[in-house]
């Protein structure tokens, strides 16, 4: 049997799933904000514990980058995930979490070529090394002071 390349997109639109995009846009958005509230609450957390307020919104980010590391670990950022789609790509969870999947998912083939190695191609070299010299920087700046 031999169909057109026309014939068969045609049936592949007839077959494929349609996407409940006011559906999924409104979960996204909800998500999303309750992730940027979770964020607020716990800066307001750092800043009454007696942080300043540039102090406190560094201690967000890396609670932030913590917890979304953690719940990764744990297979419930998946299911986030799955449930408020692009609502938990908010650059800083976003950014945890595609760091922390694939090091988990070959962990198996060792800590250097499996772990690190899938690591760095999958988040990027150039953000991953901004990161970790940020935070060397950082590190270096407070034995400074």
């Amino acid at each position: 049997m031999e169909i057109s390349p026309q014939e068969y997109q045609r049936y592949v639109q007839e077959k494929a799933k349609k996407s409940p995009i006011v559906k999924d846009t409104a979960l996204a958005f909800v998500i999303g904000g309750l992730i940027c509230v979770l964020g607020q609450a716990i800066q307001n957390g750092w800043a009454a514990a007696g942080l300043s307020q540039q102090d406190a919104g560094t201690a967000t980010s890396c609670t932030l980058v913590f917890l979304s590391a953690l719940l990764t670990g744990l297979n419930l950022y998946n299911k986030i995930a799955r449930f408020g789609g692009a609502g938990t790509l908010v650059p800083i969870t976003g950014f945890a979490n595609a760091v922390v999947s694939p090091a988990i998912d070959f962990k198996s083939e060792g800590f250097i070529t499996g772990m690190a190695a899938k690591m760095f191609t999958v988040a990027g070299p150039v953000i991953v090394f901004g990161t970790l010299a940020s935070v060397i920087y950082g590190i270096v700046l407070m034995l400074l002071k």
